[in-house]
């Protein structure tokens, strides 16, 4: 445990950090006073990123880009110690009368405990389960695909990548009208996934009679190949929207062929600027997100749950492969807010 002078308000608590690369520890954290405009937030729930987590956990962040992934509320510096993450959903202890007692998301590391300011949480709505609103970051960077993408009714989509982001980004595309849509992923057992988010499944062997006939392809696997063959999937003058983030890895294409003669295009989608819609807020964006979780569909991205005692080793088993999950959740229901 790493030691901290008293905080005015005199309790502490417990935070997760990657110490450096490879290994995660939980350091007590002093919990300060709220102040005007202030919440003290009890965390219920949090989620972890599974990609990008896992890449800040291996110190994959490449130098260029420590100012750009940081965290709302991130603490340290990569590559560690760091104290990252950013799917938090609790209870406002403390703070404005018309927040008191309310289940709230807000984009915060994993901690049992935390004072932010007011307009930093986003409110829950009632017929939203808190475990499920952990997924508020994620629908959100869905949601902005589509903003970027916008998919037409009877469009034929294809979403590259069976992960957190793919498969919120295929129901979200699932529920326009007519639009046909297919979700890849070189992991089989992902069918069962596609089936309950509306989706048609395929691994990349599978995509023959789709090769070139796509109207618009997502692409969310952060590989190589991955891309290759979202480009290959295209109809002429079809589109590529990519959400992967590659870290420190190159990526290699092949655009000799017909890249170029079918003029086909390559376009990223970036969370942190709310796509071409410049009378919504980041918190408006994260509203709707929390509303489209009133779908019960998305319950089966929620595939592990552990107690926060146990995130240490739970990040390293995710970071190495060893723990298969989409969104594996961290309970604190057991855990101390504060202690003297």
């Amino acid at each position: 445990m790493t030691s901290h002078t008293a905080s005015p308000f005199g309790g502490f608590t417990r935070a997760f950090w990657v110490r450096e690369p490879g290994r995660g520890e939980l350091r007590s954290e002093p919990v300060p006073e709220p102040g005007p405009g202030e919440v003290l937030v009890r965390t219920l729930h949090s989620g972890i990123s599974r990609g990008t987590e896992s890449l800040v956990f291996r110190g994959g962040v490449p130098e260029s880009q420590w100012g750009d992934m940081r965290a709302p509320f991130q603490q340290g510096s990569f590559p560690g110690p760091v104290k990252y993450g950013y799917l938090n959903v609790g209870v406002v202890e403390r703070g404005p009368a018309e927040l008191a007692g309310r289940t709230v998301f807000c984009l915060h590391p994993h901690q049992a405990a935390y004072v932010v300011p007011a307009d930093e949480v986003v409110t829950v709505p009632d017929d939203v389960p808190a475990r499920r609103a952990v997924l508020a970051g994620t629908v959100e960077t869905a949601l902005n695909a589509l903003w970027d993408l916008r998919p037409l009714v009877g469009d034929r989509v294809t979403v590259v990548g069976a992960g957190m982001v793919g498969c919120c980004v295929a129901r979200l595309l699932a529920r326009v009208p007519e639009v046909e849509v297919t979700l890849v992923d070189v992991d089989p057992a992902r069918a069962a996934v596609a089936e309950v988010l509306g989706a048609a499944f395929g691994t990349p062997e599978d995509l023959g009679d789709r090769l070139g006939r796509q109207d618009a392809v997502v692409h969310t696997s952060a590989t190589a190949s991955g891309l290759q063959l979202s480009l290959d999937l295209l109809e002429p003058e079809g589109t590529v929207l990519d959400l992967s983030w590659y870290g420190d890895q190159r990526v290699h294409l092949a655009l000799g062929g017909a890249f170029h003669s079918r003029r086909l295009r390559i376009r990223s989608s970036q969370v942190g600027v709310v796509a071409g819609r410049g009378r919504r807020s980041h918190a408006d964006r994260l509203a709707l997100a929390l509303r489209l979780l009133r779908d019960p569909a998305y319950d089966v991205l929620l595939t592990g749950d552990s107690p926060f005692a146990d995130l240490p080793d739970v990040m390293a088993r995710l970071g190495s492969g060893a723990l298969p999950a989409l969104c594996h959740t961290i309970d604190y229901r057991q855990e101390p807010p504060c202690s003297p």
